[in-house]
């Protein structure tokens, strides 16, 4: 093994050795040892400060090509090269790695990135931005850390572009290409298993053991009903906000067959339900799993129980047995009827046809008229008792 000492005096004795010009080749062939540094290229310098560097590179066009002369089909053979900086006039400051047989670029630096911009540690772990990733790809940044996930169409494919990003407001994904709209967004602070996918398909909201194809839980004390709130939403809404007044269908269940919707009430272990059963919309009994209601599909209505309405909204007519009330003399009642064919403070058939029947006002006034018959039959009585009276006197 030849050992060497790379001064100029030395340069210039191997030189001068092999019976060369100065400018010659210098070629050994043995083993090469340099005990110091090596400086290569047209700019270094006798004397040069090496500093803490065992191989400089210097010069105005620096690059190391890696040539490899495998000849044999069976061995690989392509070439590579390390880059530094464009070689032409305005070009750009980096470090690159380049595929010289392809002439492609799949690694560069450019000159100014900070420090850490790509680091992987001992076990592996990618950080971007950071020398301390904890995961096996850690992106650290101080304004919205993003992982952009481009289509640009050079395969044939409509172009695309997401962005998975998160900062102190939400983690979110973005609609790049449609005006960066904001389809899926997570706050900070959602309790774990806000959505769940099981493996069978299932969905659980607040659940990571979804009974069904969408189980919504929650330990929420809101949604206490203690009045009538129309406000409150409870736990599951659908809104509509569009500004057009219209009927639109907001939930629709579909099914090969008759359809329930189940009211639980686990505290006393009972279910209500409502169903569509046999071409009728009907209300099932959790005492008896009876028919308690049903309207059939020619509009008729059949309950298995007492019809109760009104409670204290009906305006009962006890006030026609009060002495202000005045009562229509009979006479009056007559050329009511002769004129308009029904009885005074009842709707006529017309109207009925044209508005419908409200069972609740027109039970309260036929209550109205049996009372005031009533009030007739009365004052009736009252003149045939005094008829009578006056009779049985004549007789005597």
């Amino acid at each position: 093994m030849t050992l060497l000492r790379t001064t100029a005096a030395a340069l210039a004795l191997g030189t001068a050795g092999l019976g060369s010009t100065a400018s010659a080749d210098i070629q050994h062939l043995d083993d090469v040892i340099i005990r110091g540094s090596l400086c290569v290229g047209q700019d270094c310098i006798n004397g040069e400060n090496f500093s803490f560097d065992t191989l400089r590179l210097k010069e105005n066009n620096l690059r190391l090509h890696f040539d490899d002369t495998s000849s044999s089909a069976s061995f690989p053979n392509n070439d590579w090269r390390l880059t530094a900086n464009d070689s032409s006039n305005g070009g750009g400051n980096y470090f690159a790695i380049e595929d010289a047989t392809a002439g492609r670029t799949p690694f560069r630096v450019e000159a100014g990135a900070r420090s850490n911009a790509l680091y992987v540690d001992s076990q592996g772990d990618i950080g971007v931005g950071t020398n301390t990733p904890v995961t096996d790809i850690h992106t650290k940044t101080g304004d919205s850390p993003t992982l952009r996930l481009e289509q640009d169409g050079s395969s044939g494919f409509t172009p695309q572009t997401w962005d998975l990003a998160g900062n102190e407001t939400n983690f979110f994904v973005r609609d790049v290409t449609n005006g960066s709209q904001l389809p899926f967004r997570i706050r900070p602070g959602a309790d774990s298993n806000s959505l769940f996918i099981d493996s069978n398909n299932d969905v659980g909201v607040g659940t990571d053991s979804p009974d069904t194809n969408l189980h919504v839980r929650t330990t929420a004390a809101g949604g206490v009903v203690a009045a009538y709130d129309p406000s409150d939403l409870g736990h599951f809404a659908v809104e509509n906000v569009n500004g057009t007044t219209a009927i639109r269908t907001m939930a629709a269940l579909k099914n090969n067959g008759d359809i329930s919707l189940n009211f639980i009430n686990t505290a006393r272990s009972e279910v209500w339900k409502l169903a569509s059963l046999g071409g009728a919309f009907t209300i099932l009994s959790p005492v008896t799993g009876g028919n308690e209601f049903s309207l059939s599909n020619d509009g008729n209505l059949t309950i298995t129980g007492d019809f109760i309405s009104g409670t204290d909204t009906l305006n009962v007519p006890d006030y026609v047995f009060e002495d202000s009330y005045e009562l229509r003399p009979l006479s009056d009642v007559e050329a009511f009827i002769v004129e308009n064919s029904h009885l005074p403070d009842i709707p006529s058939a017309k109207e009925i046809g044209a508005k419908g029947l409200n069972v609740g006002k027109m039970q309260m006034a036929l209550l109205r008229k049996i009372e005031e018959l009533t009030l007739y039959t009365l004052d009736q009585q009252k003149t045939i008792t005094a008829l009578n009276t006056r009779l049985d006197m004549l007789e005597k």
